[in-house]
């Protein structure tokens, strides 16, 4: 794609957008940026745009018209006034990923679902290369697709984690191999509906030709109604027993009848993680990965900060950080990775999410359900009466409420099945203060300096 001359606009400078900056100014386009914020509260952007001669402008609907390309980070919403300006200007309008796409080398395994695709995205790369296969890892996390593009060749996979904000706008971009582990609702404050989510995570696979893969949880109703009218060929998964190439049998996880390896041996907590592990191990076999070394490979996996990621224990109370647990269904995988014993910490900016969902574990696991952020009020109200409610407000009194009651064997859980804007920069943040909070409040509780 030549794009020598022509006038770009990018929409919201966090880390896809300045990437695709970056990669619009390296291919002879005039770039111009904009943000809802002001780009000194926008962290690195000022020292990005000066570098490349880019200049600001806040964002406007006059803004948006007489440009050839306007390029949408992630999280700027496609049916902005703004956005639909441009477009009846005369404006091509993409995301990040697919101008990304235009000048990726190398074959795409594109990874989407709405809880499990990091750990999925970080496996399969994982497995990859320690099957001396070459790849680089991004998307979603680590490098934005538009910063991957000077290091792509063509001997080499792109592992992408694919969110349903990036997978929305994609027109030619295209996987080789495309995974989904689940689609449960999720972002409706952004989609609205769950039928709106759900088609942007499909178009991963409507975007695919003949001779491309599409790995499927056959568990999911959502995920095997992908199956129809594509022109990739599915590849299934499942821990529930269904006729599939990757299965759960007993407790050995098995591929067209050879056992790759028994459940047990996956360093990683929940049954969840036994669909993650399947879905990696799909994608990988069909990147030229042997089963040996997929085997190996899992069992040396060092899971995924955030993600059910143990901080540490004291006094015999084991500390978790689930930051990731942005939605009310990664918050019951969460939950059911443990016995019981739990002190859960919920809460954050909602997404338009119903707890009710949660009552039933927390009746059954839960000690107590601490409150923090602005969801606070909505999720007690859905809970009802089924744990002990305490409102926090902040997560390091959440922290320190848990730490001066919870007794040997209990859990102190922070799976929060909201967003982390409320209070936080994003789930990353949320989670090293966390762990900042346990390190600091439970060494006090301990006398440790």
């Amino acid at each position: 794609m030549d794009l020598t001359g022509s006038k770009a606009l990018v929409v919201g400078l966090g880390k896809s957008g300045l990437a695709a900056i970056e990669l619009l100014v390296e291919k002879g386009a005039r770039v111009q940026g904009t943000d809802s914020r002001p780009v000194e509260q926008i962290a690195g952007a000022v020292a990005v745009l000066e570098r490349l001669g880019v200049a600001f402008s806040a964002q406007s609907v006059d803004l948006f018209r007489g440009f050839d390309l306007i390029v949408l980070s992630p999280g700027v919403p496609v049916d902005l006034p703004e956005v639909e300006a441009g477009r009846k200007s005369g404006a091509k309008v993409i995301g990040e990923v697919e101008l990304a796409s235009w000048y990726l080398r190398g074959p795409v395994i594109g990874i989407t679902g709405s809880n499990g695709k990091t750990t999925t995205t970080a496996l399969t790369g994982h497995l990859l290369k320690e099957c001396g296969i070459a790849c680089q890892v991004g998307g979603n996390i680590g490098l934005a697709p538009a910063g991957m593009t000077g290091s792509s060749r063509e001997d080499q996979w792109n592992v992408l984690e694919l969110s349903s904000f990036q997978l929305e706008t994609v027109e030619r971009f295209r996987a080789a191999i495309g995974v989904c582990v689940n689609v449960t609702p999720d972002h409706l404050d952004r989609h609205h509906t769950f039928a709106a989510y759900a088609a942007a995570k499909r178009r991963l696979f409507e975007t695919q030709g003949a001779g491309d893969w599409a790995v499927l949880n056959a568990d999911d109703p959502t995920v095997r109604g992908y199956a129809a009218g594509i022109s990739s060929t599915p590849v299934w998964f499942s821990v529930e027993g269904r006729e599939a190439e990757w299965r759960l049998r007993g407790d050995w996880i098995e591929r067209g009848g050879e056992g790759l390896m028994p459940a047990t041996e996956i360093p990683l907590r929940g049954r969840h993680n036994i669909e993650n592990v399947m879905a990696a191990a799909a994608a990988a076999h069909l990147a030229g990965a042997g089963m040996e070394g997929i085997r190996a490979a899992v069992r040396s996996f060092p899971g995924v900060e955030h993600r059910l990621e143990f901080v540490r224990e004291a006094d015999g109370v084991a500390y978790y950080n689930d930051s990731k647990a942005t939605n009310v269904d990664a918050t019951l995988k969460a939950i059911a990775a443990f016995g019981g014993g739990l002190w859960i910490i919920l809460g954050g900016k909602d997404k338009g999410s119903d707890y009710r969902p949660l009552a039933g574990p927390l009746k059954e696991k839960a000690r107590a359900a601490l409150l923090i952020g602005a969801a606070a009020e909505k999720i007690a109200s859905e809970i009802g009466d089924a744990a002990p409610v305490e409102r926090c407000g902040t997560l390091e009194n959440a922290v320190r409420y848990a730490a001066g009651r919870a007794r040997p064997g209990d859990t102190v859980l922070l799976a929060p099945a909201c967003a982390s804007f409320d209070q936080f920069e994003n789930y990353e943040h949320r989670g090293r203060m966390f762990k900042t909070f346990v390190a600091k409040i439970v060494g006090i509780n301990r006398g440790e300096r």
